[in-house]
């Protein structure tokens, strides 16, 4: 489901997963479109959104939650200008020492969040008829705080009540696998979940767990600096033979609300100018690189129930 509205897995193309238009850290009850400039935007955004489409990319994740800068209509006008397919999501981000969590979230139940969460599916976000492609969530380090286990559980029913993926930003190895283990007891399937900075645990044994498991693996801080690390877990999970579940993307943009000019952007560009020749050199064939890029995200991000069979 993107912002321009239902197109089938195949049509998604190169996928980058994992990148953000705009963000606004100022906290849930306080952010607002109101806070900045919706020209200015475009203005910084659509020259790095038409550069990746050049580069190749067709489709982006786009994963800034409610509460922390998600505009669907500013995204579905980015879409229309650079012709690129961006998705938008639903959940709560309980990361960041809960920034991202609206007060009513620390009252609600699971299943009160889930059922907002499901109306954004059923009848469009914030008024719009602009549905949601996945869920968003983040959590802290473990152990998980009743907030965090909170939002995973409502994550779990919401996937149960429209198929949709949960991606949710994690604190490392230990949280990871709690959430995995409260998705079990949810009866959702670890395919119905990834692991959004699977790079910050250092672990390969522990992301080899989660993948046995189903799980998603993003490997999505990929930056000029960090490329020889990302092409060493993906060389990795090929070994064990876990390349099937291996998302990459690279966590870029981030027009900074509040700052002048939004900041300073980083632009979509380093998966392929440097990225993709570096796994080539490392011996992944087009074949592979074409698994990782396109043929996962779709399996990944498909709309599609994935419980657990009893």
């Amino acid at each position: 489901m993107t912002v321009t509205g239902p197109v089938s897995p195949e049509a998604l193309g190169f996928t980058l997963p994992h990148e953000h238009v705009l963000v606004d850290f100022v906290g849930a009850d306080q952010v607002s479109p109101d806070r900045y400039d919706k020209e200015d935007v475009v203005r910084v955004d659509l020259p790095y959104l038409k550069q990746v489409k050049d580069l190749g990319c067709r489709t982006i994740f786009e994963c800034t939650p409610a509460c922390l800068g998600r505009d669907v209509k500013l995204l579905q006008r980015l879409s229309a200008l650079s012709g690129l397919t961006l998705v938008t999501n639903t959940g709560y981000y309980g990361a960041a020492k809960d920034i991202g969590i609206p007060s009513h979230a620390f009252e609600e139940s699971p299943d009160q969040l889930a059922e907002r969460w499901t109306q954004e599916w059923t009848e469009g976000i914030d008024g719009t008829d602009i549905q949601p492609g996945f869920i968003k969530t983040g959590v802290d380090g473990a152990p998980l705080s009743a907030i965090d286990a909170k939002l995973v559980r409502a994550a779990a029913r919401t996937h149960l009540r429209t198929g949709l993926t949960i991606a949710s930003h994690t604190g490392g190895g230990k949280a990871a696998m709690e959430q995995l283990e409260i998705l079990e007891e949810e009866g959702v399937a670890g395919s119905a979940w990834v692991w959004v900075h699977a790079q910050t645990e250092k672990n390969t044994e522990v992301q080899a767990q989660a993948a046995a498991q189903g799980a998603w693996l993003e490997f999505d801080g990929i930056g000029p600096e960090s490329v020889g690390q990302h092409v060493s877990f993906v060389c990795d999970m090929k070994r064990r033979g876990f390349l099937a579940k291996v998302l990459v993307s690279q966590d870029a943009g981030w027009y900074r609300v509040g700052e002048p000019g939004g900041g300073t952007f980083r632009a979509y560009d380093t998966l392929f100018t440097k990225f993709l020749p570096a796994l080539k050199q490392a011996g992944l064939t087009d074949a592979e690189i074409r698994q990782i890029t396109v043929t996962n995200p779709a399996k990944a991000f498909a709309v599609d129930m994935k419980a657990l069979r009893r």
